[in-house]
């Protein structure tokens, strides 16, 4: 990569998806930026390894197609999605059942039609009810959700949710997501058999300590979308945001000791003089630079990848564990949701562990598997293991989802722990903090352009 010009209007320190997000607000308003980031490739967390024609994520974080920055957000037009087929699958007392698949109005009015009809069949004469009303399927034994009735009610609450405001969701009172759950008077077999492994998924959090009002966020963008992931792996999202900047934005390879106001020093090309500093790393990593900023507590993700001749016959699903019954958090056969992800002829399965790893953690994924998926584990292969300490900042209540991104006139900070600990929470406050930064610097123009400051769109 170019070495960077000894000043720019905007330092931007971090190439992950925050950092580059901003890059393309300035740039879009005509501020000369320079994103200088340590690794040698943009990205952060958002990484992918490739192995004999492989690719796999290195953490994994599960997007939706509802989250508005992904549509906001004009370099992200070209991104693929990948979805998962709808809902998820719950495995429980040795059986998979499907659950959520909750899309879109017509899918809330069933919802809410399943639930007239099951209030109208409960409270109509013995021996009446069913004639001349819709048929809604009973539970069959051993379902993770419970009775007719709470597939229904669990399936009206998340068309509530889908059509909620988020104003609205954020005004709720707040505390720990387990705690609010169980006071909304949701029966605790739905929350033990779905919300609990499905929140596990979307939050990494298994404990379900994060802040009520994050959950419900997860459970809003969950319920008015699809879950799916960018085509070709994780990085590819980064990578089209690098790959649109103009050319010599981004340097790879910068490693920044020191920032201020109005200079950031590198270890590699000394100082670097600019109008504004806005920090996108990690939250220690800012921390480091910044003496003083919070740094929030992390969910550990272990995220295992193992390859296989024939894949288990689940389709394009993410398949969780209701049961809690061994390492295995959640799991999905990802070349069924993205075949680019594997060579042909060959099945890629992806598997997310939460917390601190047992020992021998391939051993136990593997016989956790194969209750999972109903085969034998033993002839498949291991690609790769991938353990992160700090993969998810913690959300847990309370949780300021908008903390400030304006440190001071000319230093600001954003990435996933300034909002949520998303995709989208990272792009969000890109565009929170590159609209207090053009705040601040006004129309008085850029350093190196004759043109006035345009407000970015």
């Amino acid at each position: 990569m170019l070495e960077p010009a000894n000043q720019a209007d905007v330092v931007i320190v971090g190439a992950g998806v925050a950092g580059l997000a901003a890059a393309h607000r300035l740039t879009s308003a005509g501020i000369t930026t320079a994103v200088l980031e340590a690794a040698p490739y943009p990205g952060g967390r958002m990484s992918t390894e490739k192995v004999d024609g492989f690719r796999l994520d290195r953490i994994g974080q599960l997007l939706s197609t509802s989250y508005p920055e992904l549509r906001r957000t004009p370099a992200l037009d070209a991104l693929a999605l990948r979805s998962f087929a709808p809902g998820v699958l719950l495995h429980s007392d040795g059986r998979r059942h499907r659950a959520g698949a909750l899309t879109g109005p017509a899918s809330a009015r069933r919802a809410r039609g399943a639930l007239h009809a099951v209030r109208a069949m409960a409270s109509a004469p013995r021996g009446s009810a069913g004639r001349g009303a819709p048929a809604v399927p009973r539970a069959r034994a051993g379902a993770p959700l419970g009775t007719a009735v709470d597939q229904a009610r669990l399936g009206a609450a998340l068309a509530r949710l889908a059509s909620a405001p988020v104003e609205r969701l954020l005004a709720r009172p707040e505390a720990p997501a387990a705690q609010a759950l169980a006071e909304r008077g949701i029966p605790a077999r739905t929350i033990d058999g779905f919300l609990r492994p499905l929140l596990a998924a979307l939050l990494y959090d298994q404990e379900l300590t994060t802040s009520s009002r994050c959950a419900d966020l997860a459970l809003h963008a969950f319920a008015g979308g699809r879950l799916c992931l960018p085509e070709g792996g994780a990085e590819a999202l980064p990578e089209l945001l690098a790959r649109s900047l103009p050319q010599g934005t981004v340097h790879t390879g910068v490693r920044v000791t020191s920032i201020a106001t109005t200079a950031v020093t590198t270890a590699e090309h000394g100082e670097i003089r600019c109008r504004a500093v806005l920090l996108a790393t990690d939250a220690r990593t800012a921390a480091e630079l910044l003496p003083g900023l919070r740094v929030p507590g992390f969910h550990p993700v272990t995220v295992l990848h193992h390859t296989m001749d024939e894949a288990p016959a689940t389709g394009a699903s993410l398949l969780l564990d209701a049961d809690r019954s061994g390492p295995v958090a959640h799991t999905a056969v990802i070349s069924r949701v993205d075949p680019s992800r594997a060579p042909a002829g060959r099945a890629l399965v992806t598997s997310t562990v939460l917390g601190t790893p047992p020992p021998d953690v391939d051993t136990a994924v593997r016989t956790h598997l194969a209750r999972l998926y109903g085969t034998s584990t033993a002839r498949w292969e291991t690609l790769a293991v991938h353990h992160t300490p700090e993969a998810v900042p913690a959300m847990t209540a309370p949780h300021d989802l908008r903390r400030p991104v304006r440190l001071l006139a000319g230093l600001y900070v954003c990435g996933d722990h300034r909002d949520t600990s998303t995709v989208q929470g990272a792009l969000h406050s890109a565009r929170r903090a590159t609209t207090a930064i053009l705040s601040d610097l006004g129309a008085a123009g850029s350093l190196h352009s004759a043109e006035p400051l345009r407000t970015a769109a």
